[in-house]
């Protein structure tokens, strides 16, 4: 098996019919690829469409797990590598896997890819995590919602970090490839559709778990003092965006819970220091009023 494909679904049966239609249409072409769906316990209907198609495995959870349960169908593919997607995101096209695919077998230092990530309607989606460039270049993380990452060293990581739930999981797993000087290389040659559906996602998760999970990214891999003045300017950008959404009970829920749940430091050398650069600034209010003014 070439390549597994994974994706999560949560209450978005529409979304995740089309995101499988278009799978099928992109990977006809191939006979190693795999669709692995995993269903965070839905309750319309999307667990039992997954079930009756017989070109995907489905893994139907009884709870909701968050990225969790991506990390079940991680165990479960064969193929030499993954494609990870949502279920509103898809590959553009045929040629968006294979050239993926071409590449990560022509490029034994690269460990994962970072596709383009655009909307329907063809514009590119700009993120911090990707360069802007229609380049390949080298890229600090990827955008969850489409990259495609071989599968021996994902695991050898550990997946995504369960307890994270959701938000910032790629970012660990990237800072943990950048650990062990392993390279992630934009494509843009590789676009993945991001439909962007807002359903069922509610304002305090974007308050609570982004908050939370930067206190414990920051922790873990930056010494003092340094942590503290990014800790500090993170609590700050969670208590901006907690006014914004009128939810200040999880905003101190999250303080408490990032700085309460035990945390192993992982030394990062100066190099590896530098080359997060990026990171950090998005974690620095000085840097961020910079940008601004």
């Amino acid at each position: 098996m070439k390549l597994s494909v994974v994706f999560l679904n949560y209450n978005r049966l529409a979304e995740t019919r089309y995101t499988i239609e278009q799978l099928r249409l992109h990977c006809a072409h191939r006979d190693d690829v795999e669709i692995i769906a995993v269903d965070n316990n839905s309750h319309d209907g999307t667990g039992d469409y997954l079930r009756a198609q017989a070109d995907v495995t489905a893994l139907c959870l009884d709870d909701n797990t968050g990225i969790a349960g991506y990390n079940q169908g991680f165990a479960k593919a064969q193929g030499e590598y993954i494609l990870v997607l949502d279920d509103d995101s898809h590959p553009k096209s045929a040629a968006s896997i294979d050239h993926a695919l071409e590449y990560l077998d022509q490029h034994a230092e690269v460990a994962a890819v970072a596709c383009r990530i655009e909307t329907p309607e063809g514009e590119t989606v700009r993120s911090w995590h990707i360069p802007h460039s229609d380049k390949v270049t080298s890229a600090l993380a990827f955008i969850g919602c489409g990259f495609f990452i071989r599968r021996a060293t994902f695991e050898a990581v550990g997946w995504y970090p369960a307890d994270f739930f959701l938000y910032q999981n790629e970012i660990e797993v990237a800072i943990q490839l950048r650990r062990r000087n392993l390279a992630i290389h934009y494509l843009p040659d590789s676009p993945v559709v991001h439909r962007e559906s807002p359903n069922n996602r509610p304002n305090w998760r974007r308050v609570f778990y982004p908050t939370r999970n930067t206190i414990w990214l920051l922790r873990r891999y930056l010494p003092l003092p340094y942590a503290s003045y990014y800790i500090f300017s993170r609590l700050c950008f969670g208590l901006i965006r907690s006014i914004q959404c009128g939810e200040y009970g999880y905003y101190f829920r999250a303080v408490k819970e990032g700085f309460s749940h035990p945390i192993a430091p992982q030394a990062l050398s100066s190099q590896q220091q530098q080359e997060l650069k990026i990171l950090w600034e998005e974690n620095s209010v000085w840097h961020q009023l910079k940008k601004r003014f």
